[in-house]
């Protein structure tokens, strides 16, 4: 594993692509190596595409990566697709959408399956964002999968958030209900070639302007990905987002919460991971089952008592 890791900091793809599947494979060995790449985290800037299913996400960051290595930036995506009910493997393979860019040394992109995650986001996305970030990449660019009303959870991973909607599909209308409208750094109105883009923009814009006063105000940007119309904007938008985050000092205040996260999610793992193999070592959990189902035991009970059958803490 040492070897590996040594290998990613060289610049090595091959081991690129087998951390990053180490990780969504929820391999063991990856306790050994995310801490040894942790120390060279923290430079990529990470930008999250998000939005309702069909409304052109992938044809976004498609031109988008155009426009970045204009800039000769390098970046890293993972498009987060559904997963196979068979294989659990990404089922949609976003690579497709991007053949483009796949022999361009400045771009990995890599499809990840969300494997039964809600959210939009596969549980390995923070690992694998980590994992391009040691590797070097300038950027990360993460592409959630089309969920709906589950796409807020991208502003956990994303400095800049990005929500694609397209015009007349109900979609302002969704926003409001997801709380998208809050994580939103920037809004696009994708297939801007479609009837009702500009009443789509003023309905959005409308929306924003009921907020208030902030230092960043989010535009509303048209686009038509499939031409690259558009998309020069939306970058100048994801540049001036981060140097105001950077200017006035938000971007570490963000970046200090997502780390509170992590650890906090990281210290439930190792309790939730410590109390099953306890359980499943010492309690004949199958038979509670059982008793639950026979209406013999109720559920409630029987989670305080498998608590108690491995001595752990409870309240009083």
């Amino acid at each position: 594993m040492r070897q590996l890791v040594q290998e990613l900091l060289q610049g090595n793809r091959r081991a690129l692509a087998r951390l990053i599947s180490l990780v969504e494979n929820d391999d063991k060995r990856k306790a050994e190596v995310l801490p040894e790449l942790y120390r060279h985290t923290g430079k990529a800037y990470v930008i999250g595409i998000t939005g309702s299913p069909g409304s052109g996400k992938s044809s976004l960051v498609d031109r988008l990566l155009e426009s970045v290595r204009r800039d000769e930036l390098t970046a890293g995506v993972i498009a987060v697709d559904p997963s196979s009910p068979f294989t659990g493997g990404a089922i949609l393979g976003d690579r497709i959408r991007m053949q483009e860019h796949a022999l361009d040394p400045g771009v990995f992109i890599r499809s990840m399956g969300t494997r039964g995650n809600l959210g939009g986001l596969s549980r390995a996305t923070r690992e694998a964002i980590q994992i391009f970030d040691a590797f070097g990449m300038d950027l990360v660019m993460v592409e959630t999968v089309g969920v709906g009303q589950s796409e807020v959870d991208i502003v956990k991973y994303a400095d800049t958030t990005v929500v694609v909607l397209t015009p007349a599909g109900g979609d302002s209308v969704q926003t409001i209900k997801a709380g998208i409208m809050e994580i939103g750094d920037i809004f696009v109105v994708n297939k801007a070639d479609y009837p009702g883009t500009e009443r789509t923009v003023a309905e959005l814009n409308a929306m924003l302007d009921m907020k208030g006063a902030e230092d960043w105000r989010a535009p509303v940007l048209p686009t038509v990905a499939v031409r690259g119309e558009g998309v020069d904007r939306l970058w100048e938008a994801v540049l001036r987002h981060r140097e105001l985050l950077e200017s006035s000092g938000r971007l570490q205040a963000v970046r200090r919460e997502r780390a509170r996260q992590e650890l906090a999610d990281q210290l439930e793992h190792l309790v939730k991971s410590w109390i099953w193999e306890k359980i499943r070592a010492r309690v004949p959990y199958e038979e509670m089952v059982e008793k639950i189902m026979a209406r013999s035991m109720d559920p409630y009970s029987g989670a305080y008592r498998l608590l108690e059958e491995i001595d752990f803490p409870l309240p009083q």
